[in-house]
């Protein structure tokens, strides 16, 4: 509490990661599947929150969480090159949107008794891998994140009502930018290339992202995402 002009006023208490896994937990009801959204501008620590989120609700007990990130829909390069997007990569239409939409209606709407394979994505090819993450009939939550989850353009304006909900993540400009020019320079980039792709592509990328922050359910800040830390064959999304 904090005494004021006006008295004792009660201070909003922060969010902190144990209520995202409290929040996360609680969303498959009824004995139905549940679907949550993790979007954010590149680099914002979207891959980091959903795979702590999935180890901490495992716990040590049957797996029944699962994650399927939307970085396996990107188009391969040799598509974009006859599109003439290459140089765009990751643009919202870079990627197969109507084809995540799809998958996310099949795990929503059919979850049966059969494994579901979602595609994946290759950080030091930079390629989608095909059937590379299985989905079991016994998952009752799926955890999805991507940069567009909340774009209401063209396809992609079919995705949010497949989601539960969505959170935003919102690191610190700074940083989240600092952590884009380091993922380039780890799968090859010189420092100068990385700073240049981050100032010409990532950056139009991160303000069509920051727009759709006012449709998330929750805005998750800083204090509340876990920390991130590089790996080979991975990115902080």
């Amino acid at each position: 509490m904090l005494r004021s002009g006006r008295g004792w006023q009660t201070l909003p208490v922060p969010l902190t990661f144990d209520d995202l896994v409290h929040r996360a937990r609680a969303l498959p009801r009824g004995g139905r599947r549940a679907i949550l959204g993790i979007a954010g501008s590149p680099g914002s620590g979207k891959s980091t929150l959903a795979e702590h989120l999935v180890r901490e609700l495992h716990g040590t007990g049957a797996p029944w969480v699962a994650h399927v990130p939307m970085d396996g829909f990107h188009l391969a390069d040799a598509e974009l090159e006859r599109l003439g997007r290459r140089d765009r990569k990751g643009a919202p239409d870079t990627f197969d949107a109507a084809g995540y939409a799809a998958l996310l209606r099949r795990l929503r709407d059919e979850p049966g008794d059969d494994v579901v394979y979602a595609p994946g994505f290759e950080r030091v090819l930079e390629q989608p891998v095909a059937g590379a993450i299985p989905v079991p009939a016994a998952a009752r939550l799926v955890i999805t994140e991507g940069n567009y989850l909340l774009l209401d353009t063209g396809a992609w304006s079919r995705v949010r009502p497949l989601l539960d909900e969505v959170w935003f993540c919102e690191p610190p400009e700074h940083e989240r930018t600092r952590r884009l020019v380091a993922r380039h320079e780890r799968f090859g980039k010189t420092h100068e290339e990385a700073v240049a792709w981050v100032s010409r592509s990532d950056a139009r990328n991160a303000e069509l992202v920051a727009a759709t922050r006012g449709r998330a359910d929750l805005v998750v800040p800083e204090p509340a995402l876990p920390r991130v830390q590089a790996w080979p064959g991975r990115g902080e999304a």
